[in-house]
């Protein structure tokens, strides 16, 4: 059996993940990490981390495991909020959820397991891992969805290297939630029935505003309303120009009128809906798009807003990250797969065109929202077998 340490979170999934794990006989460490101490733009009545650690600590004592805290604050803020911040300030949005696993749970956390003697880390996430063997005999390390098509969280796990998925282990990726609802009941786990953490990773919910306004400052700046009917919707039809397709309506101040003001391009995101103060409207206003160097941003009324809907993405050569290596695609290549550009959409089929000016996903049918600095993740059946950042 192996010695397997733990990331108890204080809540349900990595408690029952622990037990179990527990059951088949490993020798099981618990580690509660610290990740943030700040609570700007905290939303009232969050749980702060102290909180996670009483209900970490309570699970260990129960489950008579070994317990240890780490505080990881400073490289989470470095590799995960700095980066959110600058992509921000970019205009464009990130997924601090994905490099949270990538850069925290798997890298910075992994270290200190090691330390403690760890031949694996364990995580209640959702997802499942399986191997295969390469034709040079080397094993090769799978990332499969979750068995509950509602909490699979596969796709958070989109950058995972085969070094990392080599020491991960997921014990409650078989189950289905009200399962380890009911284990944890079953076990007197104090965590049996706490609420699901919500928001950023370990930050939890946020303003996002306000949160932001830590490092970007508030900038008043104009909205400009793009109708429907916007003459350039209509001409991009030609469905072989890929490259084209990929590129995102580009507007300036005078394709639409002003219809209000905003406290700056870069707290908005493609696709929202609140936050606007724009009201009197049929329907929803929505962003279509942001400019944060004139700090402009441009709507559209209703959710079916042709400026809403895009067929293809692009994705830059070194962005592109393939989980699994053999099924790697080369320049001239291309195939179908089941994609996803968001956390619990459901997969929409398309094809993935590796070209010399990157990697393209042609989608069968337009998709809403597609975002700069969001991941795209390509399933084949239910194996993720690559990602990669959305360049524009």
């Amino acid at each position: 059996m192996a010695r397997v340490v733990v990331g108890l979170s204080g809540g349900v999934d990595s408690s029952v993940a622990a037990w179990l794990l527990k059951e088949q006989g490993h020798e099981v460490i618990g580690l509660f990490m610290i990740n943030w101490h700040d609570t700007t733009g905290t939303l009232e009545g969050d749980c702060p981390w102290h909180d996670d650690r009483v209900f970490a600590e309570l699970v260990a004592r129960r489950l008579d495991i070994p317990f240890h805290t780490v505080d990881l604050s400073d490289e989470y803020r470095r590799r995960v909020v700095d980066y959110m911040f600058s992509e921000y300030e970019r205009g464009r949005t990130p997924n601090p959820d994905v490099l949270c696993n990538r850069e925290i749970k798997f890298d910075v956390f992994l270290k200190e397991a090691l330390k403690l003697g760890a031949d694996f880390v364990a995580t209640g996430h959702y997802c499942r891992r399986a191997e295969e063997t390469a034709p040079d005999g080397t094993t090769v390390y799978r990332l499969l969805a979750g068995v509950d098509p509602n909490k699979d969280q596969s796709y958070f796990l989109c950058q995972l290297s085969q070094e990392q998925l080599s020491r991960a282990i997921f014990p409650i990726g078989h189950l289905l939630k009200p399962e380890v609802r009911r284990l944890a009941e079953e076990q007197k786990l104090a965590t049996a029935k706490r609420k699901d953490s919500q928001g950023i990773c370990f930050v939890g919910k946020v303003d996002l505003p306000v949160f932001l306004q830590q490092k970007l400052a508030a900038k008043k700046g104009n909205v400009h309303e793009i109708r429907a009917d916007w003459p350039k919707y209509a001409q991009r039809n030609a469905p072989d120009d890929l490259e084209a397709l990929a590129v995102p309506y580009r507007y300036t101040v005078r394709d639409g009128k002003k219809i209000g003001e905003h406290n700056g391009a870069h707290f908005y995101t493609i696709g929202q809906r609140k936050g606007l103060g724009i009201g009197g409207r049929k329907e929803s206003l929505f962003v279509l798009a942001t400019d944060v160097e004139q700090n402009v941003i441009y709507v559209g009324e209703g959710d079916s807003h042709p400026g809403l809907y895009r067929k293809a993405l692009r994705i830059e050569h070194s962005e592109i990250h393939w989980v699994n290596p053999l099924r790697e695609l080369h320049e001239g290549e291309s195939r179908r797969f089941k994609v996803r550009i968001r956390y619990r959409q459901p997969l929409q089929d398309a094809e993935l065109f590796i070209r010399p000016t990157g990697a393209f996903l042609l989608f069968d049918e337009p998709q809403r929202g597609i975002t700069a600095g969001q991941f795209a993740a390509w399933y084949d059946g239910d194996e993720l077998v690559g990602s990669g950042v959305i360049a524009e």
